[in-house]
């Protein structure tokens, strides 16, 4: 099964497919233009698409209205709904990115701290493609399908986040940008 088969699988509803489709498309264009960009970092570009295409899947089982989704779970657990998905579907190295690539990556202090409906572990990206494709998210939301944010309306959208995201953000325009 490809990933918008995945996508039309568990995803039929038209403004929600169209959503997630636009905003997992408009994310795997920039993660596949970084990678191209940056040859020697070795990133596997068909895993790199095929996972942005998959990042937000999750996001057919929570509640957020404003997307039209109407699931039972809060939003901040769409990462973790959506490995659940991917692993069912035997796509454990694609699960991963959905599970980690919310703000720059959840660390399992973080998540206590915050007291986050999360299991208590640690959920950062590792992978070269995994860390490409979080910082490619971070460039786009699903309510504004239509614009790409600046590098500076990126990092503001991660301050909910604490100074260790902004940090992470900062390393990553450092070695994917510039």
């Amino acid at each position: 099964m490809s990933p918008l088969e995945l996508i039309d699988k568990y995803c039929p509803e038209e403004r929600l497919h169209h959503i997630l489709l636009t905003h997992s498309r408009a994310v795997a264009d920039k993660a596949l233009a970084i990678a191209r960009s940056h040859p020697e970092l070795g990133a596997d570009e068909q895993f790199i698409e095929e996972a942005a295409l998959l990042h937000d899947i999750g996001i057919v089982r929570v509640d957020a209205p404003a997307i039209a989704c109407y699931g039972a779970e809060p939003y901040i657990c769409h990462g973790i709904l959506g490995a659940e998905i991917l692993r069912g579907e035997g796509w454990e190295r694609h699960a991963l990115v959905c599970e980690r690539h919310t703000g720059t990556g959840l660390t399992m202090q973080q998540i206590i701290a915050q007291q986050l409906p999360l299991p208590q572990r640690d959920m950062q990206p590792v992978s070269i493609e995994e860390q490409i494709i979080c910082f490619a998210d971070k460039f786009f939301s699903k309510t504004r399908l239509d614009s790409e944010k600046s590098v500076e309306q990126a990092r503001r959208s991660l301050e909910k986040f604490g100074e260790e995201g902004l940090v992470k953000f900062d390393a990553w325009c450092e070695r994917f940008l510039y």
